[in-house]
């Protein structure tokens, strides 16, 4: 009776912030409302599941490795609950069952895969303990909310320690590999990682200071079961305990490959000897991008690609994977807001390196710190044609030079400037609706 009542309430605030929102929105506040009114209602709903909860949280790629560990696992044919807004808070959790759950609040899936951000992911584990948890990475990013690194750490820490069955983490991450991090984890821990020959690719927050690749630690986290080993263009080599495996992704960037082994690591553990491996692999190589995270949009018949950028590692994969592309010639656009969502403190914006945008330039600079980012380009001699901070005005440009030039487009955009932009575009092409 209780779930009932607050799947009702929580449907009405969702139409209530609709018809406020003029027909869109109601993402958060129905989540609030259900928060409020009946704290255990989480716990009830997801305790249920014969599976249990699988937790993904780190720095960088939760949603794309989401996305991923999802698509595997109903390609092995489980019911999966995931919260595919991307709304990463407890409340953002709670939005997305109300969309799934009957009036009485039952719940059908199997298994529930959850993108957590690194604070709300404490808050969740304290009320529903997951069965598995994913840890990617540790690295700079909204110095304003988290403060210094080695803090963040003691988050996803937090989410180890509440973990039941099994932690899956990044073995390269020097936090996350550390001794002192597996202290006090009751859980089986695995790891997944790079090969020797691609460590320099994928840096840790640490390396990028010092620009030397930590070497691997004895006594750190054990050996990775599933290895990024080699990588020629779309086509991969991923080593699974001891036997390698040539996969070609549809994914792009390079940085979603090893985002792929993370996933492949946790699903292999979750499903234990019902993993059919083959059907894995060829499931792996379908995955397409998260919204917003290398998705490829097409606009007056010409490609465009929005790459999420939020901190000094994910801007330098970005243009790691772009330059990887071959894209020669693409009209770019740079996007920076510092919303509450991007992180208000944008002083990262000078530990990336955008030598690589000197050949082609920057065609326009947008968002609210457009000029603050038109000066960072003017220090690294990248030149910069318009700057214009309003976003619709900085797409109707894009879409001018794309087509006096006859060239693909790629921007790079911070989260909130993402949104916008893909409803900016949503009005001149297909864009899948992702909110709920």
């Amino acid at each position: 009776m209780r779930s009932r009542l607050t799947v009702a309430l929580g449907r009405t605030a969702r139409l209530a912030a609709r018809v406020r929102g003029g027909g869109s929105g109601g993402t958060a506040f129905p989540g609030l409302v259900m928060e409020r009114t009946d704290p255990g209602f989480l716990e009830r709903t997801l305790g249920r599941l014969p599976r249990g909860v699988i937790v993904v949280s780190g720095t960088n790629g939760k949603t794309t490795t989401t996305k991923m560990v999802v698509q595997l696992l109903r390609e092995q044919g489980l019911k999966v609950f995931t919260n595919r807004t991307g709304s990463n808070f407890v409340r953002g959790v709670l939005a997305s069952l109300l969309t799934e759950v009957d009036a009485a609040g039952n719940l059908d899936a199997d298994i529930a895969v959850l993108e957590l951000d690194e604070a709300h992911a404490v808050h969740f584990v304290a009320r529903v303990r997951p069965r598995a948890c994913l840890l990617l990475n540790v690295m700079r990013d909204q110095l304003d909310r988290f403060g210094e690194i080695d803090y963040t750490a003691s988050l996803l820490h937090s989410i180890a320690k509440a973990t039941s069955d099994v932690v899956v983490l990044n073995g390269d991450d020097p936090r996350l590999a550390a001794p002192a991090f597996l202290e006090g984890v009751s859980a089986r821990v695995v790891s997944f990682g790079a090969g020797e020959d691609l460590r320099s690719l994928f840096l840790s927050d640490d390396d990028l200071r010092t620009g030397v690749v930590s070497p691997r630690q004895a006594g750190q986290a054990p050996s990775p079961r599933v290895t990024l080993e080699a990588i020629d263009g779309q086509r991969a080599t991923v080593r699974v305990d001891g036997t390698s495996h040539e996969v070609d992704f549809a994914i792009p960037g390079v940085h979603n490959l090893l985002n792929a082994c993370a996933a492949l690591g946790v699903v292999l553990e979750v499903l234990g000897e019902d993993a059919d491996l083959p059907g894995l692999l060829t499931t792996l190589g379908n995955v397409r991008a998260a919204f917003g995270r290398g998705e490829v949009l097409t606009l007056d018949g010409r490609p465009v690609q929005l790459s999420l950028v939020k901190n000094p590692a994910g801007f330098r994969m970005g243009l790691l994977s772009a330059a990887s592309q071959a894209q020669d010639g693409e009209v770019v656009v740079v996007a920076i807001n510092d919303e509450y969502a991007d992180g208000r403190d944008m002083s990262w914006l000078w530990d990336v390196d955008f030598s690589a945008l000197r050949a082609g330039g920057v065609a326009v600079v947008t968002g609210v710190r457009a000029w603050d980012m038109a000066l960072r380009l003017r220090y690294d001699e990248v030149e910069v044609a318009d700057v214009e901070p309003d976003l619709r005005r900085a797409v109707a440009l894009m879409r001018r030079v794309a087509a006096d030039t006859d060239r693909p487009m790629r921007i790079f955009t911070t989260y909130t400037a993402m949104l916008a932009l893909r409803s900016i575009l949503g009005e001149m092409t297909d864009v899948e609706e992702v909110m709920s």
